[in-house]
């Protein structure tokens, strides 16, 4: 059974096609993602990270993501990880065969084992995030957190807010793009072109929340009064099962690197 968009009439095959993630309530995913990144930096290894990331993927399933989907998302990620491991390929301290070395700069396998671990944790930190959030609607994450998470109302409403405007932003850019390439002036020029549309981009942004703002506080959403919500959010035993594979997760992928001798501290 296919949806209906009510602005495009278009159909959505995917709207209707429930994941078991989705009965999760938004605060236990806050809470998740914690769970699935915080241990991890308590060792730089390539054991616990490869793990971690192995039973992650294995949860795609779970979430009603794609594989192609996580990929493109992850897809900044992958990119700039190595940048997180240049500086520990190159400072950090050498040990065993060292392979260059030119004033304080030194690569050595130890430098090398290190720069790879700390590439896969930034990789295991950020799938967890976008696994457990990339199907998450801010409307209901609002919910959760004014009446699970006890936040200021004012302030959850300031976040969806803001969260509802940043699909604007892109399309902001695009119809820029098309008309700087409409009048012959997208051609050429790339850093240029850049910088002026981030400039014509960030005044939108300043002049579209001040309106917001003034709309919402004549509203009253500025109001000291205790607030109503149409939409309930609660907890259920899901959110205790997903605490647990969580836990699951995490436990084995330190095990594995402390059974494999490869579980060290960050600090020593």
């Amino acid at each position: 059974m296919t949806a209906v968009d009510a602005r495009t009439g278009a159909h959505d095959v995917g709207a209707e096609r429930a994941a078991w993630l989705d009965g999760v309530n938004p605060v236990t995913k806050i809470v998740l993602a914690l769970l699935l990144s915080v241990p991890l930096l308590a060792s730089i290894d390539v054991t616990s990270a490869l793990v971690a990331i192995a039973l992650q993927l294995a949860c795609i399933p779970l979430t009603g993501l794609g594989a192609l989907t996580v990929l493109k998302r992850m897809l900044p990620v992958l990119v700039f990880a190595p940048v997180a491991g240049v500086s520990m390929l190159l400072y950090a301290e050498p040990g065993g065969t060292v392979y260059w070395s030119f004033w304080y700069a030194t690569i050595s396998d130890d430098s090398i084992a290190l720069a790879v671990a700390v590439c896969l944790r930034v990789l295991a930190l950020a799938l967890p995030t976008i696994l457990l959030f990339g199907r998450t609607d801010p409307t209901e994450l609002a919910d959760a957190l004014a009446q699970v998470a006890k936040l200021p109302s004012r302030f959850v409403l300031g976040v969806l807010a803001g969260t509802r405007t940043l699909g604007l932003f892109l399309d902001d850019w695009r119809s820029m793009g098309l008309a700087r390439r409409a009048r012959g002036v997208g051609d050429s020029g790339a850093v240029r072109r850049f910088f002026s549309m981030a400039f014509v981009l960030l005044v939108f942004a300043v002049r579209r929340g001040t309106k917001l703002a003034m709309a919402m506080e004549a509203r009253g959403f500025g109001s000291g009064i205790p607030r109503t919500w149409s939409r309930p959010s609660r907890l259920h035993p899901r959110d205790v099962v997903a605490l647990l594979g969580a836990a699951a997760i995490m436990t084995v992928a330190i095990a594995a690197a402390v059974v494999a001798g490869t579980f060290r501290f960050v600090w020593s």
